[in-house]
C-alpha cells in the first residue's frame, strides 16, 4: 500500500464508518436454541435479557471504547434512546469517540495496512478502523468550551457529570446525547485513560482549582445498585468496564442476571476472559442467577442479539 492508495481509500464514501441502527438490522430467523454452539448461547442470552426486563431489573450496559469507533455506536445509541438500559459503565475513550464522531468521520481500512505508513500519514488504526490525527484537533477545539462550562458550574466534578455535559453538547447520533436527554447516567471509572483525560490535564494547567473526583460517582452508583430490586448486566468485552459492573454488585450479593460477550480466554486468569461462573465465586453474580457467556466479537454478536430480541419480544 502506498500513500496514493491510502488517500484514495480514505476519500471513498463507502469507507466511512456508518451508524448502524436497530431499525436497519435485517437478520434472518434461522437461529434458534436448537442450532448448537454459540447460537444456542445467543438465544439463551436473549431470553435472559427478556427476564431482566420482565422482572423490572436495573439493566447495566457495559462496553469498551473500541466499540464506539465502529457501527455499534448507533445500536448503543438506540438502546439508550429507547431507554432499554438504565445505566452505562464504560471507558473514557468511549466518551472521546462518541463526541468526536459528531464532528468528524472515521474510516474502514484493513487489519494489514502498513502501520509505519499510517503513522507517517497521521492516521491511527483501531483494528481495521482508521482514525485521522486531525479528529483530535477538532476534539480539543470542541471540548474546551464544555470543560469551561463544567468548571464554571462546579470546580469539583466527576465522570458522570462530565459525560452529562458532553451529552448536552453532542449531536443526536450520540449515545451521550440520549443519555443526557433520558437522564441515564454514564459512569467511566477510568476516564483519565483517554484523549478526554489528556484534555482535562491541559485544562487544569490554566485552572489549578479544577478537580476531578474519581470517587465522586461511587456513592450514586452504589445507591442505585443497593436500592434496586434486581440487577442485570449486558457486558460487552472486558477490562475496567466489566469489573466495575460486577464489583459494585458485590455490595448487594451479586447480579441477578448477567450476559458476557467476549473473545477472551479464561486460561490466563484475566478478568476479560473470566466466565460468569467465576464471578459467582466472588459473590459478584448470585449463585441462583441466570447467566451465560456468548463467545464472539461484539460487532457481530450485538447486532444479531438485538435483532433477534426485537423480532421475538420487541424493544
Amino acid at each position: 500500500m502506498n500513500n496514493k492508495e491510502m488517500k484514495r481509500d480514505n476519500n471513498e464514501k463507502d469507507k466511512v464508518i456508518e451508524l448502524t441502527s436497530i431499525a436497519d438490522l435485517h437478520i434472518g430467523e434461522s437461529i434458534n436454541e436448537r442450532t448448537g454452539f454459540q447460537a444456542t448461547n445467543l438465544i439463551k442470552a436473549i431470553d435472559i435479557i427478556h427476564k431482566m426486563k420482565e422482572e423490572n431489573a436495573t439493566v447495566i450496559l457495559t462496553f469498551t471504547a473500541n466499540m464506539i469507533a465502529t457501527g455499534l455506536r448507533g445500536i448503543i445509541r438506540d438502546l439508550v434512546k429507547k431507554k432499554f438500559v438504565d445505566l452505562i459503565i464504560t471507558t473514557g475513550g468511549s466518551l472521546d469517540h462518541d463526541f468526536i464522531r459528531c464532528h468528524e468521520n472515521y474510516y474502514v481500512g484493513d487489519f494489514n495496512y502498513n502501520d509505519k505508513q499510517l503513522h507517517r500519514l497521521g492516521i491511527n488504526r483501531i483494528g481495521n478502523v482508521l482514525v485521522p490525527n486531525k479528529v483530535y484537533v477538532t476534539f480539543e477545539e470542541k471540548i474546551k468550551p464544555v470543560l469551561e462550562q463544567i468548571y464554571n458550574t462546579n470546580k469539583i466534578t466527576n465522570a458522570s457529570q462530565i459525560a452529562k455535559f458532553m451529552g448536552k453538547h453532542a449531536c443526536e447520533d450520540s449515545f451521550l446525547y440520549w443519555a443526557y436527554k433520558n437522564d441515564i447516567p454514564v459512569y467511566s471509572p477510568g476516564i483519565t485513560d483517554s484523549a478526554l483525560g489528556l484534555q482535562m490535564y491541559f485544562f487544569k494547567q490554566q485552572h489549578k482549582d479544577f478537580v476531578l473526583d474519581i470517587t465522586g460517582d461511587m456513592e450514586k452508583l452504589a445507591q442505585t445498585i443497593l436500592t434496586a430490586d434486581k440487577t442485570g448486566a449486558i457486558v460487552l468485552g472486558g477490562g475496567i468496564s466489566k469489573h466495575h459492573t460486577i464489583g459494585v454488585n458485590l455490595l448487594r450479593g451479586g447480579l441477578d442476571y448477567a450476559i458476557y460477550v467476549t473473545t477472551a480466554s479464561e486460561w490466563d486468569g484475566s478478568l476479560s476472559g473470566a466466565k460468569t461462573k467465576e464471578a459467582v465465586s466472588w459473590g459478584k453474580i448470585k449463585e441462583e442467577a441466570n447467566h451465560i457467556v456468548v463467545y464472539g466479537e461484539a460487532t457481530t454478536i450485538l447486532p444479531t442479539m438485538i435483532n433477534l430480541y426485537n423480532n421475538k419480544y420487541n424493544i
